[in-house]
C-alpha cells in the first residue's frame, strides 16, 4: 500500500544510496533534485485525494454493498439552506450526515437540533474551516476538532465519532491529532463539485454518472444552488429504484457512542 510513511522511507533509502554511490561515481545533482520533487510530487497527489488512504484510513464508500443504497452526505453547515434540504429529504424519505462547521453551529444552534430531531446524523467538519487548515499543526487541528465536537455533543450528549478534513486533505498533522481524537474520517466517491460551480446541469450529470450501489455523495447544504439540485437528484434516485440510507448503516459505523469516563 503507497502510504506516507512507505513512500517516507523509499525515498530516504533512495537518497541514501545515491549518497553512497556518490563515492563511487559522480552523482549530478539534477539526480538528486529529481527525486526530491518527486517526493513531493507523490506527497501532494496523496495528501489531497482524501480516498488514496495516504495519510489516515478513509471510509469513501462501501464497495461491498450489491443493493442499490447509497449515502448522502452535507458540508459545511449549518445555514439557512439547510432548512431547504432538510424538508426535501423529508419529502423522498432520505436520511443524511451532516457534517458541521463549528462556528456555523454557533451561529444556527436550532438548526442542528433539528437535523438530530428528524433522524440524521451529524459529524465534525473542524471549527473554522479555514483555507491553512493544512497548515495547522496537530495541536491546533485538535483544538479545532474538540471545540466543535463541544458544540455537537450539547446535541447528542455523545462523543462525535465521524470527522471530515476540510477540502478532503489530509497531512501528518492531521494523522497525529485524530490518534488522540479517536474519530474516524469520512470521504467520499461521488464528489459534486458544487462548491466550486452554480451550474446546476453540470453539477447533476457528474452525480448521476458516478451513482453505484455503496456510493457515499459529497453535496453542500450553503447554497439555493445545491438545493434544486438535490431535489432532481432524490427524483432521478427514486425512479431508478435506489434507496439513501445512512453512513451508518451503509458503513456499518456508529457516528457517535457514550464517552467514558
Amino acid at each position: 500500500m503507497i502510504t506516507h510513511k512507505n513512500i517516507s522511507i523509499f525515498f530516504i533509502l533512495l537518497l541514501l544510496l545515491m549518497f553512497l554511490a556518490n563515492f563511487i561515481m559522480a552523482i549530478n545533482i539534477g539526480f538528486y533534485l529529481a527525486v526530491i520533487f518527486l517526493w513531493i510530487g507523490i506527497n501532494a497527489v496523496g495528501s489531497s485525494r482524501i480516498s488514496s488512504n495516504y495519510h489516515v484510513k478513509a471510509f469513501c464508500n462501501n464497495p461491498l454493498e450489491t443493493e442499490k443504497k447509497i449515502a448522502l452526505t452535507f458540508d459545511d453547515g449549518p445555514s439557512e439552506f439547510t432548512l431547504e434540504v432538510l424538508e426535501l429529504l423529508k419529502k423522498y424519505n432520505a436520511k443524511a450526515t451532516f457534517f458541521c462547521i463549528g462556528k456555523n453551529i454557533e451561529k444556527h444552534p436550532e438548526i442542528v437540533k433539528q437535523i438530530i430531531t428528524e433522524g440524521h446524523l451529524v459529524g465534525n467538519h473542524s471549527y473554522s474551516h479555514s483555507k491553512f487548515f493544512d497548515f495547522y499543526n496537530a495541536k491546533q487541528i485538535r483544538e479545532e476538532i474538540e471545540k466543535t465536537d463541544a458544540l455537537l455533543q450539547k446535541f447528542t450528549s455523545k462523543k462525535i465519532n465521524f470527522f471530515r478534513p476540510p477540502y478532503g486533505v489530509t497531512t501528518p498533522s492531521i494523522r497525529r491529532a485524530l490518534k488522540k481524537t479517536n474519530q474516524k474520517v469520512i470521504g467520499w466517491n461521488i464528489r459534486s463539485l458544487d462548491g466550486g460551480t452554480k451550474n446546476q446541469e453540470l453539477i447533476l450529470n457528474r452525480i448521476i454518472k458516478r451513482v453505484s450501489p455503496g456510493g457515499i455523495v459529497l453535496l453542500h447544504d450553503t447554497g439555493k444552488h445545491s438545493v434544486l439540485v438535490l431535489e432532481q437528484f432524490l427524483q432521478f434516485l427514486q425512479q431508478n429504484n435506489y434507496e439513501v440510507i445512512s453512513i451508518e448503516e451503509l458503513l456499518n459505523l456508529n457516528a457517535y457512542e457514550i464517552e467514558r469516563g
